[in-house]
């Protein structure tokens, strides 16, 4: 059994184990990035096995130090890492590296991995997270530390690469950082001057140290990426470092040991080859060509390692009895916070509105809503992009979460009137992609219901990181208003049209555009128990309180009737969401001038109505049914689900415009008259339709253009 010698030490031997059992899974798989966790193995080696506080037996523990592989695509490196100290991820996962079923994808996925924080590949996202992550940490500790009772004491560590830092995510998510003076973040820069196409003089040449010194970073400079030595001494000064987060500038070598391919672009995104893998594994004293070969003194010293957080888990878990003593109120409330429990009375002053009441926005109902929720459950926490006033999201009398004051201590709660890191508001700036990636750190955490608000038009900027939460499955809400060209006088520029399509078509994520306010508050009450993300799309214009009588199902439903036809079978079946079921309940009055018995059914989530069984969904939208009209003030797109062969749809396949509100919903034909004669249209009575419709409010229309774009 081969062990270490003069020539190479264990230190030595552990991190070419790294390097060689990550180069051999890429070549097994015949694909992959070997040159990442070849040249960050030594820094990597490092952090885990001196500094990272974990334990493999127990992957959630919750006061555990958080790694992010923010450059997911060498994600080797953390298979490697997990496998060796302990982590229930057998070796046979790593030989089937990207295969289909394995353990060990192509890029990280949480909840798929065991010790996989976060889903990372997209670049920057990562960086986004640990954000969230360092920001969860902070926030916990405040709430609950007390003097000689440190039970939530934990860092963000990460490793990224230049094109991490390239992404404008990274920028927004470090300049936020920076400001929040979270000292316990702290990044391993793999400086290793290489891109997917080629050296980074083609692209990036700036000076990022001082960028991020300029955003308030701590940052080192490591010269050898090999020299663990100099790598602890700088990680050590980070963590002295109580108020600024901090970037370790390491200059490694890509593909380190690969004779010919070391610092080319050739060891970024292909294997080495079975030639080239053999060269370096002579070129750095490697025992064996066998693939696989894991030297007996490094699996057990990583084994240790591991063992190792199990006792600092036990010597946590003594903290956390003790504060149970001194603190019983605190320790419940943290505990019911972990385990993802709600309190019994979380629903208690849920708001309640009359169909007399004043009409209100949703953005404004989903404001009080949330601030009655929050009231009782008091792990939600989050913010808005520079928008509370308009988006309704500030959480009254809780704080802003803000860095403590100066000369103060690192992690401060309300004391006093001073909230610090305690605080439930999040100033996340005008930084959306920031805000959707610290969301999903925060959420990701473990303990808190975190929540973003901006515009309906900027979940563009919010795209990936809303992507990835719902990938992830992460329990987070993001709010976003303005939610049509009811928006007006701002315009094209900020009157979502398609973003509604796409963001339904995103997999597991819950879209929500409710129609009044009891839809909203009924949308928040069921996004609170969904097990997963949720996505509001609230109005900005005042809507009116609708009539329930009679109304079979709720927002929970996904969909359902609002209100019945009259004397039997309906004739047709409008269809609507968010304002524009107003319209709907007006024109089933105006059709019964027609005779024509007309069916209201709000459909405010398309997700959940369905994940119903086909029976509840056959009794809201029988197939017997056809004459449908669909109305929603964004794009038909994937409406023809709801509508069907014979239905027509009125939506908008086209931008907005500047004006009122309510003069651009007039033009675009979002009228009473209009949703009734295409309801006339969809039953064959095409003269009577247009009639209605030139007499309507919208008749500057040409008849040709009554359901432009719809079928």
């Amino acid at each position: 059994m081969p062990t270490t010698t003069e020539t190479q030490t264990l230190e030595e031997l552990c991190i070419n184990t790294i390097r060689f059992l990550s180069a051999d899974a890429v070549q097994q798989a015949n694909s992959g990035h070997p040159g990442m966790p070849m040249g960050a193995a030594a820094m990597a080696y490092t952090l885990w096995t001196k500094f990272l506080k974990f334990n493999p037996k127990d992957p959630k523990w919750f006061d555990r130090d958080r790694f992010i592989l923010s450059a997911g695509h060498g994600s080797m490196l953390l298979y490697s890492l997990l496998y060796l100290t302990g982590y229930d991820l057998p070796l046979e996962e790593l030989k089937r590296f990207r295969q289909w079923g394995s353990k060990t994808p192509g890029h990280p996925e949480r909840g798929h991995t065991p010790g996989v924080e976060v889903a990372t590949g997209p670049l920057g996202q990562g960086f986004g997270n640990a954000v969230g992550l360092a920001i969860a940490e902070a926030w916990f500790a405040a709430r609950f530390n007390k003097p000689g009772h440190t039970i939530i004491d934990h860092y963000t560590y990460g490793i990224c690469g230049d094109g991490d830092l390239m992404e404008g995510v990274s920028q927004e998510a470090a300049s936020l950082a920076g400001h929040l003076q979270l000292g316990k973040l702290i990044f391993l820069y793999d400086q290793n001057h290489i891109s997917l196409a080629g050296g980074v003089d083609l692209t990036f040449t700036e000076d990022v140290a001082k960028r991020f010194q300029a955003y308030g970073w701590h940052t080192r400079h490591v010269e050898r990426g090999n020299d663990t030595e100099e790598i602890a001494k700088a990680i050590e000064e980070a963590r002295n470092e109580h108020f600024k987060p901090s970037l370790i500038l390491v200059r490694t070598h890509i593909g380190y040991g690969s004779p010919k391919k070391q610092d080319t672009f050739e060891a970024h995104g292909n294997p080495l080859g079975e030639e080239e893998l053999q060269a370096a594994k002579k070129a750095l004293g490697w025992g064996s060509m066998d693939k696989f070969y894991l030297p007996q003194d490094s699996v057990d010293f990583f084994r240790k390692i591991g063992e190792k957080g199990g006792k600092t888990q036990q010597e946590w878990q003594s903290k956390l009895d003790a504060y149970k003593k001194a603190f019983p109120k605190e320790a419940a409330e943290l505990e019911q916070m972990i385990a993802g429990k709600l309190p019994e009375n979380w629903r208690a002053d849920l708001p309640k509105w009359k169909p007399e009441d004043k009409p209100i926005a949703t953005r404004a109902a989903g404001g009080q809503a949330l601030n009655a929720i929050a009231k009782h459950i008091p792990n939600i926490i989050g913010g808005s992009a520079d928008l509370n006033p308009s988006t309704n999201t500030a959480l009254k009398g809780e704080g802003d979460f803000q860095p403590p004051e100066a000369g103060g201590p690192a992690i401060q709660g309300a004391v006093g009137g001073v909230w610090g890191y305690a605080g439930r508001n999040v100033a996340f700036g005008v930084r959306e992609h920031a805000m959707g990636a610290a969301v999903n750190g925060m959420a990701a955490h473990g303990g808190l219901l975190p929540f973003s608000a901006t515009f309906l038009v900027f979940s563009d900027y919010m795209k990936p990181s809303v992507r990835l939460g719902a990938l992830s499955n992460l329990k987070c809400y993001y709010v976003f208003t303005h939610d049509s060209v009811g928006v007006g006088e701002d315009g094209p520029t900020h009157e979502p049209i398609e973003q509604l399509a796409g963001l339904r078509a995103i997999p597991n994520l819950n879209v929500v555009r409710p129609a009044d306010a009891t839809e909203t508050a009924e949308a928040w009450a069921v996004a609170i128990e969904h097990n997963g993300p949720t996505l509001f799309a609230f109005s900005r214009q005042n809507l009116p309180h609708l009539t329930r009588n009679g109304a079979k199902g709720d927002v929970s439903k996904g969909g359902y009737i609002l209100s019945e036809a009259e004397g039997g079978k309906p004739d047709v079946i409008l269809i609507g969401t968010g304002s524009e079921v107003a319209l709907c309940a007006k024109a089933q009055e105006k059709l019964k001038e027609y005779n024509v018995k007309a069916r209201v059914v709000s459909l405010p989530s398309w997700f959940l109505f369905e994940k119903q069984d086909a029976a509840y969904r056959e009794s809201i939208l029988p197939k017997s049914i056809k004459k449908r009209v669909t109305v929603e003030a964004g794009s038909t797109y994937g409406w023809e689900r709801w509508a069907g062969d014979e239905g027509i749809m009125i939506g908008i396949d086209h931008y907005g415009a500047s004006a009122p509100g309510e003069e651009i919903m007039k033009h675009f034909g979002f009228t009473v008259e209009h949703v009734a004669s295409a309801a006339l249209e969809t039953l064959g009575r095409k003269d009577e339709a247009q009639k209605l419709y030139n007499g309507g409010d919208s008749a500057n229309f040409a008849p040709t253009a009554a359901h432009e774009g719809h079928s």
